[in-house]
């Protein structure tokens, strides 16, 4: 598969997004739609979401400030 092959982003399920919290903190995660993450104010990270998947590994995430 090549990268004009890959599939487009899909819907986030906004009733998910609600239930997941930061897997290193445990805080409530807040929804970037336009950079497509969820941010962890508490651990300073943004966990990015792909294909309509949020990646909820920390070593996936972006630090932030």
């Amino acid at each position: 598969m090549t990268d004009t092959d890959a599939p487009e982003p899909g819907p986030v399920d906004r009733r998910m997004l609600e239930a997941l919290v930061c897997p290193v903190t445990q805080a409530p995660l807040s929804y970037d739609a336009e950079a497509q993450e969820l941010i962890s104010k508490a651990a300073h990270l943004a966990y990015p979401i792909r294909g309509g998947i949020p990646i909820m590994l920390e070593e996936e995430a972006r630090k932030i400030d």
